[in-house]
């Protein structure tokens, strides 16, 4: 038996009516918000944006990258891409900051430990969204506060494919569910630039705005404005879906590229749970972002010229509680578009009266959705596989990656038992065991070096960088490695001909990644854990004059107490024979009596 939305989303149907009549509602407040706090759950539902500026701060599209004190997830780890968001949106956003009883609102409605629920309708939407993100944020990821839904109805798209991927990554898309009408306009806009839509747009959010004296007065839906407006829309609908599309399907075409550099795309994307809503009565839900790009696009086209007029209207006079009450109270009609059901190219295609190809198909007949669009959410499933089989490809290394790691641990070891550490043995290279580990070291590199290049391409699972074991694997495999990465360059003095390791390009992506990762997983600044360039920082400082880096050289054994206390850096570099042991020895006498490090250089020797 099929779930309904209510199980599948942990959100009741009443409550999602509910919220879909306050978001309304909230349109008519004075405020940005209003809040209901009902015996079961508390509901914040957003006022909208009916100025121009609030959806095109700036042309073409609006966006800015994201605030980082905000929003310190929205972001790609590795890449260290920042997610773009919709500025105008985020700005209204930023207003409820402004507001001093939201944020004392929400505190109070989290000491109640009910669920918390943001919600909009329209323009609403987006600071619904960017409201639970910052919830999550705060609340969920840094305090372990039970996570709160977010509830959306025709709302624009907000943030970027950089967005979507980080609530992937951090398994938030789950929270937010987005309903969205066939025909309904609104959550398309922001995939047309604002050049195109400058001349209509005014116009058509006065006839939205409810505290306009023209607020739906006259339908503009038989209008030349209002036919201009839908048509643009859907024209750069198809340039954004086309261009995906193609991405999707792996075209290698240079032409792609051409038409890119000068046709204006929207970097907006869907993120989250979509429930499309027919017009009929039935409901499909769809989470896959790359598929509901395209369904966004292909089941709103209309055929005629006639049949644009009727769309246009249904667009503009999309009532959202009459056609969920019809859904979800009644006897609900659901279709869940997952990844591994397979899609009928025609719609006379049954499935050999299979009972789920059937019912599949039903579904893509009642959003109109074509052969070429069949063909496009295809494609978007087989990327989404081709993403796990490619993770599984990786996951079979694990066995390698341990295995070598225990040799480079023990080379450390007996290293260690040579009174050298492993630094300087690797450094030297005068034995078997050193050319063993070398050759480990490359093994090792290769490995990473691919999941890398995976990572740059967006080829793994958004979730990958958050997954428990590959940060510890990472996060060993850098503490263990990088020192002998390091050694080797000093080895044979790459630094005379292309600089230092830590210049910009001089120290290997495995190494920034994992350390990224680590960093996000343990919530600390970027940068911060930096011990596994230790011996890349040393190296530098014995190059230069006492009295040009003294401030420098106390920071950093401070830092080296803290790293050998927590175990992070071996107590090897406090070995006689050691690189840092040599040149700490060639400090001023001073320095080196009112150092913190004194006594583990004393218990070393």
């Amino acid at each position: 038996m099929r779930e309904s939305i209510g199980e599948k989303s942990g959100i009741s149907e009443s409550v999602i009516i509910k919220a879909s009549s306050l978001s309304i509602k909230s349109h008519k407040s004075n405020g940005c918000y209003i809040k209901d706090s009902g015996p079961d759950e508390t509901i914040f539902a957003f006022t909208g944006s009916w100025s121009v500026q609030d959806f095109y701060s700036r042309d073409p599209f609006g966006e800015t990258k994201i605030d980082l004190s905000h929003f310190p997830s929205l972001k790609s780890i590795g890449n260290n891409e920042l997610a773009k968001i919709n500025q105008g949106f985020f700005q209204k956003f930023q207003s409820l900051f402004q507001t001093p009883s939201f944020k004392s609102e929400v505190e109070r409605a989290v000491k109640k430990d009910k669920p918390i629920i943001f919600t909009g309708n329209s323009s609403g939407g987006p600071v619904a969204i960017l409201a639970a993100v910052w919830y999550l944020e705060e609340y969920t990821r840094s305090n372990g506060r039970p996570p709160c839904k977010c509830l959306t109805f025709g709302s624009p798209l907000v943030g970027d494919r950089i967005f979507t991927h980080a609530l992937n990554r951090e398994n938030w898309a789950r929270f937010f569910l987005h309903f969205v009408g066939r025909y309904d306009i609104v959550p398309r806009i922001t995939l047309a630039p604002f050049s195109s839509l400058k001349n209509e747009f005014g116009h058509i959010l006065d006839f939205f705005n409810p505290k306009s004296r023209n607020f739906r007065k006259q339908s503009p839906s038989g209008s030349q404005e209002a036919l201009t407006f839908y048509k643009t829309v859907l024209k750069n609908s198809s340039s954004v879906a086309s261009h995906a599309a193609c991405n999707l399907m792996g075209s290698t075409n240079s032409l792609l590229e051409v038409i890119s550099s000068f046709v204006e795309l929207s970097p907006y994307r869907p993120s989250g749970t979509y429930v499309f809503c027919s017009g009929n009565g039935k409901l499909i839900c769809v989470t896959n972002p790359n598929a509901v790009l395209q369904i966004l696009f292909y089941c709103c086209q209309p055929g005629s010229e006639a049949e644009v007029t009727d769309a246009v209207s249904k667009s503009l006079n999309m009532d959202y509680n009459d056609e969920l009450e019809e859904s979800l109270l009644g006897m609900q009609d659901v279709v869940y578009l997952d990844d591994d059901m397979e899609i009928p190219m025609s719609s006379n295609d049954n499935g050999s009266g299979d009972t789920d190809t059937a019912t599949i198909n039903a579904a893509l007949k009642d959003l109109g959705l074509s052969t070429r669009a069949r063909l496009c959410l295809q494609a978007a499933q087989a990327f989404e596989k081709q993403k796990l089989q490619n993770q599984n490809t990786i996951d079979s290394k694990k066995p390698q990656i341990r295995k070598t790691l225990k040799i480079i641990a023990d080379y450390q070891k007996t290293s260690e038992d040579r009174k050298i550490g492993y630094y300087d043995a690797f450094k030297i290279q005068k034995g078997n065991d050193d050319f063993n580990a070398n050759v480990t070291r490359l093994e090792l590199a290769g490995i990473w070096d691919e999941i890398v290049e995976m990572l740059k391409r967006y080829e793994l699972p958004d979730g990958f960088e958050s997954e428990e074991e590959w940060i510890k694997l990472g996060t060993e495999f850098r503490r263990l490695v990088e020192p002998l990465d390091i050694a080797n360059y000093y080895r044979h003095s790459k630094d005379e001909d292309t600089g230092t390791y830590l210049r910009d390009g001089g120290r290997p992506k495995r190494y920034k990644y994992t350390q990224r990762w680590w960093e996000h997983e343990k919530k600390l600044n970027e940068g911060s854990s930096s011990e596994t360039i230790f011996w890349a920082k040393v190296e530098e400082m014995k190059r230069k004059p006492f009295e040009e880096i003294k401030d420098q050289i106390v920071a950093m054994e401070k830092q080296v107490k803290e790293w050998v206390q927590k175990e992070e850096l071996n107590k090897d570099v406090f070995l006689e024979k050691s690189t840092f042991v040599k040149w700490w020895k060639t400090l001023p006498e001073k320095h080196r009596s009112e150092s913190c490090l004194k006594f583990h250089f004393q218990n070393s020797t």
